[in-house]
């Protein structure tokens, strides 16, 4: 009988796919039946990335996966191994840095998830075991333990509730880390084990459960009511005792755990695609010169002249091995035009730059006394190219704080606390043309709103005879419930609690009423409704309904919904929960065959949800509709205005929930998420189950979705956000059961386009909103449109441990530090306190990192190329004997001292356009969007500046030098004052070049700019042996100086650097004059050259 009971509310669904016996105590059901101890996987929690010994390999594969650490690795290994122009401290020591620095930042993030495992791994819980009470760690508990739980803990793993320490069985348990739902939800003991509440007699009993294998479905083990899932946390209740059923990684938790995998931004995408370009250019530049040294030493004499005859060996040398050494060897000279520097540059500017985050005073919250944080530095540009957001409702764009608004009772309507005592009107009668209804209609909707609920008083809170109304604490599962009690109480009826299986309530002259409870219809997501049945004191049995209108009104009187349908549809316009309330009398005789048939179904062992269904059809029908009620989800401050900023933004927003449908749908209405004239196309259980066969239905309804979204939308518009304000805008509503349907329709051939016919439909649709959805299913969705064409970039924000696998999944993943739990905070990329601050945090300073790094991106690679062109056009010059064009020196110090600390300035501080203004015109976000400064466009146009400035460098010194002698006394300058005439045009170029692109000068930015070039003249003069003579010896001797003595030197460098900077004047004055001549300069706003035009009145 034992083990059939716990077959009934565990094993689940009829067809499933396997299941586990697992022996109470552990302890085998018979003493003659040999006990064989089943293997389980252990209690232990594994977040973690990184073990002691397999970090250091692991973590060095990681990171030579990146195409740019491999580069590196390659050019140091080919300095150690070959005889190259310069040496392998120039590669490799920056290199090492770069290693070194990411290895020791990504073992400390792992060093985190390690001590957040051990601190629960490690907790203190309580076995059973012989029946003594046994104090073990949590990663020792096994499957089948008894485990005691006292209140205010956490359960440790997933347990079947054997008893509780309350007569009737029952604990309270709040679910916030699980589903977000702070409200207390109550659990009942398995009935043959009610009456074990002590040690003794719980550790003698001798049971079998089976149950299904572990499952990743949330929502499904959350219905039997003997589930406690690990994370949920006991309230309200002295301590519980329960079996262990799934531990560790089986549990339905960490089932939903999405494993944390390294994010790559867009920025470091196309970083990639461009080293990949200059890689082209660098192998091409080492094969032309190889090509053309050996045509040019063809000729004898150019290939062995007099003064420098081969050896021996070199005459020896197997030709083809030369000319590999020789093209290794270009590589190297030519390797500088690949910045290792750059990374370094990029890993400061993201590590410094995050901290502009946390110091924002806006991020703080008087609340909670906290700021933002940032867990990840790596993604603050990805901030600035979202595309889509995704968030969760409850805690995240609603406070989880239930408010009575208002209500209606056969068509009057009631708003605010009644003044009068005596009830809601001042006469008797039906006053149909005054604002109060019939006084008897008044109290009997009140005594609905205290009796149709699942309320729960919280302990110790009655005392005998009268109550003290005021002391009360409700607790419920649904806190829209707890609201509509306290509305009945603003109006003289409370809800005293239940008492021997009575419902008491005081009404509004302070008398007990006193009503037996005799059966619950609980709410769910295809009926929509809920009801109770209850007798009264005088022997009459009633059935008080409450439900969506929709549900409600088909089981009505049609003469009584007009009235009341008209505030419904305004208390749902102005997105209030609206509730419709309704009764009917039962008789007798009928009472006897609705409890006769409602037995039957609850202990029905199969189809016991179809029969309980059917039952509860049949009952809820002929009744008469009294009023409804209007119930508000308090939204978080600003949480509809930051709404409406993401979609002026461009942003597209989904809402994912594990509500219910009408409580999520009313929500997306308050927040603007759905406007008033937004058509809504629903796929959800009540619109599929209307037909016999559900995948036939669901064919038809997105085929019939996505022909009306196409006749609405021309194909393939490139301006669909443009098109929104042009065609009517579609919202979609889709629930976890149908989306179920369509993600696994792949194994029926015929339906293989369910997934592409639904995606075309999301695209087309403004806002999407997605409810009853589990953790994992989160998680496909934002997969889902990760994986669709053009790669969007996605964020999901959420507050609970039920948001952390959409949190993982997608690109960047922004948690709220709100009221349930850290999980969610830990787990991101980014915490904020409130919703709201959503708005700067993407739309000023998500734009301004990403125009920043894509800024330092561009400029790295034009200052290299600068840099490195001129010593390609040296080789022609120099027989292509791959001699360096610079001193070894400049060589080094060009990326580590002479260029980095402008651009890094400029990286952390610019702002091209105000803070202000970037938040209050969302607009301005498109123009950066879809990685606009790092296409193709920019990139070439960059490329080509390197590539004029680089010539006009080369050639411009050259012609200078054809004038043999450049000095009074005919002294004739070398190849090294010709090589530190181009480095010092060069210096000059680059960094004035970035001077001109600052917009937001700042005493940091004049100091590092001007700091630079004159501490480059400096160490020239040190290096030239002036300031410190003791460097007489090296090739360098006084060679700055004697260049500076010529007045014709200093006029070609003034000349070329002008020159080199024309094409950035001639634009910066275009750009002016255009300003100037536009018809709205109240809307131009400074512009980067990469930036996008679009069809909002900037230009």
């Amino acid at each position: 009988m034992f083990r059939r009971s716990f077959n009934r509310f565990c094993a689940g669904e009829e067809k499933r796919v396997g299941t586990r016996t697992v022996f109470v105590g552990n302890h085998p059901v018979s003493e003659t039946e040999a006990y064989i101890a089943q293997k389980f996987c252990d209690n232990r929690i594994i977040s973690s990335k990184y073990t002691l010994w397999n970090f250091l390999p692991k973590n060095l594969f990681e990171q030579f996966r990146r195409i740019a650490n491999f580069y590196f690795l390659i050019i140091f290994l080919i300095q150690v191994t070959v005889d190259t122009p310069t040496s392998p401290i120039t590669s490799g020591l920056p290199l090492f840095f770069v290693i070194t620095v990411t290895a020791i930042k990504q073992g400390y993030e792992d060093w985190l998830r390690h001590r957040a495992d051990n601190e629960v791994n490690k907790s203190t819980v309580y076995i059973i075991e012989n029946a003594k009470r046994v104090k073990k760690e949590s990663e020792k508990i096994k499957v089948g333990d008894i485990v005691e739980v006292q209140a205010d803990e956490t359960f440790p793993c997933d347990l079947i509730l054997l008893s509780s320490c309350t007569v009737d069985g029952t604990c309270y348990v709040t679910t916030a880390s699980l589903d977000g739902e702070s409200n207390c939800k109550t659990h009942y003991a398995v009935r043959d084990t009610i009456e074990l509440r002590t040690v003794e007699s719980i550790d003698n009993l001798r049971a079998a459960i089976e149950c299904e294998q572990p499952q990743s479905d949330l929502y499904k083990s959350l219905g039997p009511e003997n589930l406690l899932l690990k994370g949920a946390t006991l309230k309200n209740t002295k301590k519980i005792y329960g079996v262990a059923v799934y531990t560790g990684m089986e549990t339905k938790m960490a089932l939903n755990y999405q494993g944390k995998s390294q994010k790559r931004s867009a920025v470091e995408k196309s970083i990639n695609a461009f080293l990949i370009v200059y890689l082209f250019i660098l192998l091409t530049k080492a094969a032309i010169c190889t090509t053309l040294k050996y045509v040019w030493q063809s000729t004898p004499y150019n290939d062995e002249p007099w003064y420098n005859q081969k050896t021996q060996k070199e005459r020896e040398t197997w030709k083809v091995l030369k000319m590999f050494t020789d093209f290794l060897s270009f590589m190297v000279l030519f390797n500088f035009i690949i910045p290792v520097s750059m990374y370094v540059t990029v890993e400061m500017q993201k590590f410094l730059g995050s901290f502009f985050i946390s110091w924002d005073n806006d991020f703080y919250d008087e609340e909670i006394n906290e700021g933002a944080l940032v867990n990840t530095s790596d993604l603050n540009e990805e901030l600035g190219q979202v595309d889509y957001v995704f968030t969760d409702k409850t805690g995240t764009l609603t406070e989880n704080s239930m408010e009575f608004i208002e209500c209606c009772i056969d068509g009057h309507k009631y708003k605010g606390v009644a003044q009068e005592t005596d009830g809601l009107s001042q006469t008797d009668g039906p006053l149909p043309y005054l604002d109060r209804a019939d006084k008897n209609r008044e109290e009997l909707f009140l005594r609905a709103l205290c009796l149709c609920h699942t309320v729960e008083v919280k302990p110790n809170d009655t005392v005998d005879g009268v109550t003290e109304s005021s002391e009360l604490t409700y607790m419920s599962s649904s806190p829209d419930e707890i609201a509509l009690v306290k509305g009945a109480k603003k109006y003289g009826f409370t809800f005293v609690g239940v008492q021997n299986g009575y419902m008491r309530v005081e009404n509004q002259r302070k008398e007990i009423e006193e009503y037996e409870l005799l059966h619950t219809l609980n709410f769910d997501s295809v009926r929509r409704r809920m009801s109770v049945i209850v007798k009264t004191q005088s022997g009459d049995i009633l059935l008080f309904c409450k439900g969506a209108d929709s549900a409600v009104f088909p089981r009505v009187q049609n003469h009584e919904i007009d009235l009341i349908k008209v505030h419904v549809e305004h208390n749902a316009m102005e997105g209030y929960r609206t509730l419709c309330i309704a009764f009917k009398e039962i008789a007798p005789d009928d009472y006897e065959r609705v409890n006769r048939q409602l037995i039957e179904a609850k202990m029905a062992l199969q189809d016991r949800e179809e029969k309980m269904e059917k039952v509860f059809d049949e009952i809820e029908t002929d009744m008469h509709l009294i009023g409804a009620t209007a119930v508000e989800d308090k939204l978080q401050d600003q949480a509809a205005e930051t709404i409406e900023a993401l979609h002026a933004a461009g942003l597209k927003v989904w809402v994912l929930t594990g509500d219910k449908m009408e409580t999520a749908k009313s929500t997306c209405y308050a927040c603007r998420l759905f406007q008033t004239n937004t058509e809504l196309l629903e796929l959800t259980t009540k619109t599929i189950e209307e037909s016999e066969r559900k995948e036939d239905r669901l064919h038809e309804l997105l085929t019939e979705y996505r022909k009306k979204l196409l006749r609405e939308f021309p194909k393939s518009t490139r301006s669909l956000k443009k098109a929104w304000t042009e065609h009517q805008e579609y919202g979609l509503i889709i629930d976890g059961s149908t989306l179920s349907l369509i993600l696994n329709s792949s194994q029926d051939s015929g339906s293989n386009n369910y997934k592409s016919i639904f995606l075309q439909i999301c695209m087309k649709c403004t806002a999407v909103l997605c409810c009853r959805m589990a953790p994992l299913q989160k998680a496909q969705i934002v997969r889902m449109v990760k994986n669709l064409k053009g790669s969007p970039i996605t964020l999901s924000i959420g507050d609970g441990a039920n948001d952390v696998s959409m949190i993982l999944e997608s690109h960047v993943g922004i948690g709220i530090k709100g009221k349930e739990g850290r999980q969610a905070s830990r787990n991101s990329d980014y915490a904020v306190p409130k919703f709201k601050h959503l708005k700067k945090l993407l739309l000023a300073h998500g734009h301004l990192y990403y125009v920043r790094i894509a800024h330092l991106v561009q400029y790295f690679f034009y200052k290299n190329l600068c840099f490195i062109l001129p010593q390609f056009l040296y080789q022609f010059f120099c027989g292509f004997s791959q001699q360096p064009l610079y001193d070894a020196a400049y060589l080094t110090m060009y990326n580590i001292c002479f260029t980095s600390l402008p651009i890094l300035a400029y990286s952390l501080l610019e702002q091209h356009i105000n803070i202000d203004t970037l938040t209050s015109d969302p607009r301005l976000y498109m123009k950066i969007s879809g990685n606009a400064m790092l296409q193709l466009g920019p990139f070439l146009y960059w490329t080509f500046l390197a590539a004029f400035e680089g010539t006009v460098f080369f050639f411009g010194t050259y012609f200078l030098f054809q004038t043999t002698s450049l000095d009074e006394n005919g002294k004739v300058y070398g190849n090294w004052t010709f090589g530190t005439i181009i480095f010092t045009i060069l210096v000059f170029t680059v960094t004035l070049k970035l001077a001109l692109d600052t917009r937001f000068w700042t005493w940091i930015n004049h100091l590092v700019i001007w700091g630079s070039l004159a501490f480059y003249v400096f160490f020239s003069f040190f290096w030239g042996g002036i300031i410190w003579p003791f460097l007489k010896q090296q090739r360098m001797y006084f060679i700055f100086a004697q260049m500076l003595s010529s007045v014709s030197i200093w006029l070609t460098i003034i000349l070329l650097i002008f020159v080199s900077l024309s094409p950035e004047m001639l634009r910066i004055v275009l750009r002016s004059v255009r300003r100037r001549s536009t018809r709205n300069p109240n809307l131009e706003l400074p512009m980067l050259l990469s930036y996008k035009h679009i069809d909002s009145g900037y230009r």
